[in-house]
């Protein structure tokens, strides 16, 4: 492993290979990723990924990202976002993602709290078809070079300033590596949940480092709960089961078959409806019911979902199926500014990881990849037009390698701290919301 780069980028999902692919060509950089290169959830998004379909749709769109935020979104990223979003598209198909057609059209789908069908989508298998080309891509630049199974253990900083990391490989070894700007693209804290839908490896890492060298963090209490995830009492991660399946007209079904709420209002409040039923019932999942879908569109539109729900044991052409509302998404995380900036100097946050302010308390449905891209191309581009970057006068009298020989109880610290973190944050909201 080289010692030196230009950019180092924490994380091989969507935002960080976006971030890579947006940079210069002649910048040498370094993607790491905790697990396998493809083991992050943005190859698990199913549903699709947001597009501003004219003018037209600006302001709905606009509201729509607010209302599902409970108007806590910061307003100018929301605009950022949604502006950005059909130049992104082009980006992608510029990188061979594909997405559905009909008669050389794009495919809209829509999904709960979307009052107009926006969402571009690759079947069911969103997240990998646009992850996996970008992947693809990034194998083929020379100037980048991608790590698997490698973890940011620490940050190499001093007064305020990033000058690299530390990482570990798969036995243990630790290694710093220097760069000129960090870039920490390492998703969510699902990890730190029981239930949830995410890789159980992606486990707030950034958080807790954040903490430790004094970032400012935002809302870390803003963890929002899926509704549909496939009931089931095996351990691991949850399955999810697409929002845009309700968004085709699928509906939720108390015990007795009953319908009992609307199910394309916010995630949150689905998720509260679902919770409330579930508890005067005293079931342990209510039921999806996909009969309202025609069957042929659940075989093309749902294919790897009606997989996975068959494989459970239930066919959503004939049968109900069990869900139940599981963790899934950290609208909350280290803040940046408009270009991903955090509050040190030299250090970057994109994607999951960071807090921009595009999803308020609640993120609406299809908005985070969309986001993610939107947020990493700004980072690129602003570390792109940077002159000058600060340098360690002796990088390696800034770490103390010895230091990182118990791995498992600093990562152990790390999850405590960001639960920690977590609860502390939603008690004092409760506190204040309470005067």
């Amino acid at each position: 492993m080289e010692k030196k780069y230009d950019v180092v980028i924490v994380g091989t999902g969507a935002a960080g290979l976006f971030c890579a692919l947006s940079l210069p060509k002649d910048k040498k950089i370094l993607c790491i990723s905790k697990d396998a290169l493809d083991g992050s959830d943005s190859f698990l998004a199913q549903g699709g990924i947001c597009m501003l379909r004219d003018e037209a749709d600006y302001e709905s769109y606009f509201e729509d990202t607010m209302r599902a935020g409970h108007y806590e979104n910061r307003k100018e990223s929301v605009e950022i976002m949604i502006k950005s979003s059909q130049d992104i598209i082009k980006d992608l198909v510029g990188y061979g993602v594909e997405f559905d057609q009909k008669d050389g059209k794009y495919l809209f789908t829509k999904e709960g709290a979307h009052s107009n069908n926006r969402i571009l989508f690759h079947s069911d298998v969103t997240g990998k078809e646009i992850t996996g080309k970008l992947l693809a891509r990034a194998l083929e630049r020379s100037n980048i070079t991608l790590m698997a199974h490698t973890t940011m253990v620490d940050w190499v900083c001093h007064e305020n300033v990033c000058y690299g990391i530390v990482v570990a490989d798969m036995d243990g070894k630790t290694t710093a590596i220097e760069a000129d700007v960090t870039v920490l693209a390492c998703g969510g804290l699902g990890g730190v949940y029981k239930h949830s839908t995410n890789y159980r490896h992606i486990s707030g890492d950034a958080l807790a480092l954040a903490m430790y060298h004094n970032v400012r963090l935002e809302n870390c209490d803003y963890v929002q709960i899926h509704p549909t995830t496939l009931y089931t009492k095996q351990s691991g991660r949850s399955f999810l089961i697409s929002e845009s399946v309700r968004g085709e007209g699928a509906v939720l079904r108390d015990k007795y078959g009953q319908r009992f709420t609307d199910e394309l209002q916010p995630r949150d409040v689905v998720s509260k409806a679902i919770l409330a039923k579930m508890k005067e019932q005293n079931t342990e999942y209510v039921w999806l019911d996909f009969s309202p879908i025609p069957k042929d569109e659940i075989l093309s539109h749902f294919p790897n979902i009606y997989k996975h729900c068959v494989e459970a044991g239930f066919d959503p052409l004939n049968d109900y199926v069990p869900v139940v509302p599981a963790q899934h998404y950290f609208m909350g995380g280290i803040y940046v500014d408009c270009d991903a900036k955090t509050t040190m100097e030299q250090l970057y946050a994109i994607g999951e990881t960071s807090c921009n302010g595009v999803h308020g308390k609640n993120r609406l449905a299809s908005n985070s990849l969309l986001e993610s891209l939107v947020f990493a191309k700004r980072a690129a581009f602003d570390i792109a037009n940077q002159q000058d970057f600060k340098t360690a006068d002796s990088f390696d009298n800034l770490v103390n390698i010895d230091g990182y020989e118990d791995l498992p109880t600093i990562m152990e610290n790390y999850h405590a701290m960001v639960v920690d973190e977590i609860q502390k944050e939603a008690k004092q909201r409760a506190e204040k919301e309470a005067v």
